[in-house]
């Protein structure tokens, strides 16, 4: 019971320190002129606080210190390594809103955060030999938090559906704890939940009509917990089932943000524009134009993700490697259904966009 007494005091508290923070990080991106500004490619029409990010890790690093403090969890090296990774991945990030970042030195930052988690948390061999290991977790973690940044286009979206998420990761530790894995699931389970409830409190200030936006310092930190945790959570199922195929369980949970950049990608390189160059022809603005609503585009799209991850919670409870390949095809077949019917709704295409595609297809 003390325990169920803890989860639930870590996750009411990260809501209410976020809830209360954010005002003030609204009032200093006001005064310093940390501001998005409305353009082409954006929905928003009004200048708005860049700072969410902020406010975001500064609740989780709250709640994740309680936790030390509160001897719910040590101060060790894999926490401590976890929260550089997510300190240096929120700085790379404030400076790219700010200043603008080359595409590179934001690769590198990206790269060093994801190393730092990797070797504090032992993962530089899970895979077997480092030079297979290492290059396959860093494009699992540097897709992912640009995969996030990428789908951070509309309010409220990316906000709600990582507290969905690191809600359903939280239950996968539940789930997984025996005497021999409980060190794995208590350290999961307290930052799962810290992190949920930093994104619930600053929910209500992002969702549609947004106050605050993530920028890509929240984006990306979003990105790096959900593909952290992904492989936390891989490596847990694998050693409780003791069978490789269930590393295939977080590309389950992540699925919905695999689509969506899946989607941008194939659409963008097939109509001959630059898959890195942002753009109103995402999921979510697709069912957007379908439905003419951001606030039912956002609940859609949490509803996904809850469906998403009661279906892989079922799956890890079933133990079967069968049950789990079968989801997981059954899952890509939907997508690809709906990716197709997402594609026959008109999208804005930028001007400078529509000019590269006419180029490249004058010279095929």
């Amino acid at each position: 019971m003390h325990i169920i007494y803890s989860c639930l005091s870590v996750f009411v508290l990260a809501i209410l320190s976020v809830y209360s923070i954010t005002p003030f990080i609204i009032q200093l991106a006001n005064k310093i002129n940390f501001m998005d500004n409305p353009g082409a490619r954006k929905i928003h029409k009004k200048a708005t606080p860049l700072l969410g990010g902020l406010a975001v890790f500064i609740g989780f690093l709250i709640l994740t210190l309680y936790i030390i403090f509160m001897n719910l969890h040590s101060f060790n090296l894999p926490i401590l390594g976890y929260l550089a990774g997510a300190f240096i991945i929120v700085v790379v990030g404030i400076i790219d809103d700010r200043y603008g970042m080359n595409p590179l030195l934001k690769l590198i930052g990206q790269a060093l955060s994801c190393f730092i988690f990797l070797y504090t948390n032992n993962l530089l061999y899970i895979f077997g030999p480092i030079y297979i290991t290492l290059p396959l977790l860093f494009l699992w973690m540097v897709g992912l938090m640009n995969a996030l940044n990428f789908l951070d286009n509309m309010d409220g979206i990316i906000t709600g559906m990582a507290g969905i998420l690191a809600l359903g990761f939280y239950a996968f530790s539940f789930i997984s704890k025996t005497n021999t894995l409980a060190p794995q699931a208590n350290f999961m389970s307290l930052i799962a939940l810290s992190f949920a409830g930093a994104t619930f409190g600053f929910l209500p200030y992002n969702f549609n009509p947004a106050r605050i936006f993530l920028g890509d310092a929240g984006s990306m930190f979003i990105g790096y917990f959900l593909s952290s945790m992904g492989i936390l959570a891989g490596r847990l199922a694998v050693i409780k089932m003791n069978n490789n195929l269930f590393y295939l369980l977080p590309v389950l949970l992540l699925s919905y943000a695999i689509f969506d950049i899946s989607l941008v990608s194939f659409t963008r390189k097939r109509d001959g524009r630059k898959i890195s160059q942002g753009g109103k022809d995402h999921s979510t603005h697709r069912i957007d134009t379908a439905m003419q609503s951001p606030i039912i585009t956002a609940l859609i799209v949490y509803l996904i993700n809850i469906v998403i991850v009661l279906v892989t919670i079922l799956v890890f409870k079933t133990g079967s490697d069968t049950v789990l390949m079968i989801s997981t095809a059954l899952f890509a077949l939907i997508f690809l259904f709906f990716g197709k019917k997402l594609d026959q709704i008109p999208i804005l295409i930028p001007e400078n966009q529509i000019k590269e595609s006419i180029i490249k297809n004058e010279e095929v």
